[in-house]
């Protein structure tokens, strides 16, 4: 029962048999029955022949509605659609369930339930009354969570009731549905720093294939080329249909780096430190998606998303939405990994050619912040948003105060080697500390500190 896929229940199948139907009587049921038997024991032991036919008559009652119920034989369908199947945290979706009686007799009255995570909200129920035979029943219910994750729905579960409420039986579909909820993101300011984007925005450059007409680069035809990019003098050359190759944009390239060890956050929550961070990462690759980037999520263990093809970036522009989906669906079940270094991520990254590195990062350690710092050398430009677990914490104690400092002295040492380091205080809101990593940025090339500034093409 999947959506677009009808699933079907059919009654009399059962699974356990007549001795799981038993197991469906309701109070009132039982009570008939225990009824029934104990007015036959009273009618033996004292010889009353009018009421042992009532206790007769009470005990076969509701095993007759068993017998009936269990032997129906009517079919349901059922489908579900998620409208939308992909929601930020906080967001909500709607369900909608629609049943068809697709037998040739009616229906009798109908409980539908489906199942859903707790942090969901409360399983939806639904009474549907006699549908006749072709009829359809549509319902929709809601479901929110604060909490990203992939979330099942299903399987979606349908409670027959006789007419005399003796019995209840349960019937299951065997398919369910996934929603996912993905981090929260937020829309950035366009900033612009060390020039235009390289590819991309008002300073765009490309590099033509075609230089003119007898200087061209063909290449071989393949089928859906356009015909009017045939090039007749190189065909008659090489023998075989050439064409034209089309100009191709120098996308400029950005790396956002999640770091995402447990010993570098404290708290748990959607309020917590590592929330913050999953969601700043989630609207900075969406951010630089929209602005003509090529754009791959790393992770500190060197887990690379998209993937690991030629570069291991987002590929053409038609392909930045799958990209901006599969990188949020990892996000949506990034979790804290169990290593206590970056110099996996580290390895990742192969040199200067890597443009943009976006970081957000956890506590650093010395080790780390040396790790951090070599790390700029390998990228064109870096920006790091560093949360301190302290700060976050609100841990004010003289430990606390000791931790706040050595997180200031993270943050000079990370600028001293080229980054934009930008401190992120409990409850911060990312555009201003967006916006705020771009003056900083363009103060220290104004005064011409702050390492390297060798990425060509800026961030926007």
């Amino acid at each position: 029962m999947t959506a677009g896929e009808p699933g079907a229940v059919q009654d009399g199948s059962s699974k356990g048999g007549l001795r799981a139907a038993l197991g469906g009587l309701t109070t009132r049921g039982r009570s008939f029955l225990a009824a029934g038997v104990a007015a036959a024991v009273c009618a033996y032991v004292l010889g009353q022949d009018d009421l042992l036919r009532v206790g007769l008559l009470l005990a076969v009652l509701p095993l007759v509605c068993v017998v009936v119920l269990y032997r129906t034989r009517y079919r349901v369908t059922g489908t579900r659609r998620l409208s939308p199947s992909r929601v930020p945290a906080g967001a909500e979706a709607r369900v909608h369930l629609r049943m068809d009686n697709v037998s040739r007799l009616p229906t009798g009255l109908l409980m539908l339930q489906d199942r859903v995570p707790y942090v969901l909200g409360p399983r939806p129920r639904f009474v549907l009354d006699r549908v006749e035979a072709g009829g359809r029943r549509e319902v929709s219910y809601r479901v929110r969570s604060d909490l990203r994750g992939r979330y099942p729905l299903g399987p979606l579960q349908l409670r027959l009731n006789d007419p005399f409420g003796m019995c209840e039986l349960t019937r299951s579909f065997s398919a369910y549905d996934t929603l996912v909820v993905v981090p929260r993101t937020v829309p950035l300011p366009p900033l612009r720093l060390a020039g235009e984007a390289s590819g991309y925005g008002d300073g765009r450059q490309r590099s033509l294939a075609l230089a003119g007409e007898d200087d061209i680069i063909p290449r071989g035809y393949r089928h859906g080329d356009d015909l009017r990019r045939v090039h007749w003098r190189s065909t008659a050359r090489y023998g075989e249909l050439m064409v034209r190759r089309e100009e191709q944009p120098q996308r400029a390239r950005c790396t956002v780096l999640l770091d995402t060890r447990q010993v570098a956050y404290a708290g748990a929550g959607p309020d917590s430190a590592f929330e913050w961070a999953v969601s700043g990462a989630a609207s900075a690759l969406v951010h630089m998606l929209e602005r003509g980037f090529a754009v791959r999520l790393l992770t500190d263990d060197g887990n690379a998303v998209p993937g690991e093809g030629s570069d291991g970036f987002a590929g053409s522009t038609q392909e930045s939405a799958d990209s901006a989906g599969l990188m949020l669906d990892t996000l949506a079940v990034v979790g804290h990994s169990d290593g206590g270094g970056l110099s996996r991520a580290h390895d990742v990254l192969r040199g200067s050619n890597e443009g943009l590195l976006i970081a957000f990062f956890g506590d650093l350690d010395e080790e780390q912040t040396s790790v951090a710092a070599r790390m700029r050398q390998r990228a064109g430009a870096g920006v790091a948003f560093v949360l301190d677990s302290a700060r976050w914490t609100g841990d004010s104690s003289p430990a606390g105060q000791a931790a706040a400092g050595r997180a200031e002295e993270r943050l000079r040492q990370l600028r001293e080697a080229g980054w934009t380091a930008v401190p992120v205080p409990p409850g911060a809101q990312l555009p201003a500390l967006w916006q705020l990593a771009g003056q900083l940025r363009a103060d220290t090339e104004s005064a011409g500190i702050g390492g390297p500034t060798g990425f060509p093409g800026g961030w926007s």
